[in-house]
């Protein structure tokens, strides 16, 4: 008969994000999380089936964590939008190697749903409904994720954007001319810019403002 259980899926999540954080996406295994909590990798299949279950568990301990409550619904469609894809880019952007977990297992996870319910809400007290109202929600995500990627694996003030500046500018002259600018904006101007921008494009093509699309 097998022992009975005595981590609590918080533990075995807790695990699997400190290797995570430690090691990246590419580090996490089943043995690496069985060491993490110093126990043998077939000890560790005694609570989840493989290494999708752990990862799931691990999406659902981050997100758990991201206020879903709504904005002050005085405030403007828009600022209520912004607040609550900040909410959700503050809490994953402290474990950027979660962010592909995040969208692979975004329809199993509570956090995600919840936070999703609460952004459809909004958009559809703003007028935005039916089709346009699944493009705005999926560009949205879209941001949010890549936005958290570039962030950490390819920053502005990063080399990439250095060596980019020093590219010819008779070869490249727009290239290059964008990277030298590209220096001066940090990181919340850039995710800020790119949602604003998001938002003045569904803002211009009549999704807002109470009325039907």
């Amino acid at each position: 008969m097998p022992r009975p259980r005595s981590l609590a899926p918080d533990q075995l999540a807790s695990a699997a994000l400190a290797v995570l954080d430690r090691e990246g996406l590419a580090g996490l295994s089943m043995r690496a999380v069985a060491k993490e909590l110093g126990m043998s990798t077939m000890g560790l299949y005694r609570y989840v089936r493989d290494r999708g279950e752990l990862e799931r568990l691990v999406v659902e301990l981050v997100l758990e964590a991201v206020d879903t409550e709504p904005p002050d619904p005085a405030t403007a469609w828009r600022e209520r939008i912004t607040v609550l894809v900040r909410r959700m880019r503050d809490t994953v952007g402290a474990h950027p190697a979660v962010v592909p977990l995040v969208i692979a297992h975004r329809h199993h996870s509570l956090g995600v749903l919840r936070w999703s319910e609460t952004v459809l809400v909004v958009l559809d007290e703003a007028g935005v409904v039916g089709e346009r109202r699944v493009v705005a929600l999926r560009a949205l995500l879209a941001h949010l994720t890549g936005a958290i990627q570039l962030e950490h694996l390819g920053p502005l003030a990063g080399p990439g954007t250095a060596a980019i500046s020093a590219l010819s500018p008779d070869d490249f002259p727009h290239m290059a001319e964008t990277a030298r600018a590209a220096r001066a904006v940090d990181p919340d101007r850039e995710f800020l810019g790119g949602l604003g921008m998001l938002l003045d494009g569904l803002e211009a093509s009549g999704g807002t403002g109470g009325v039907s699309c």
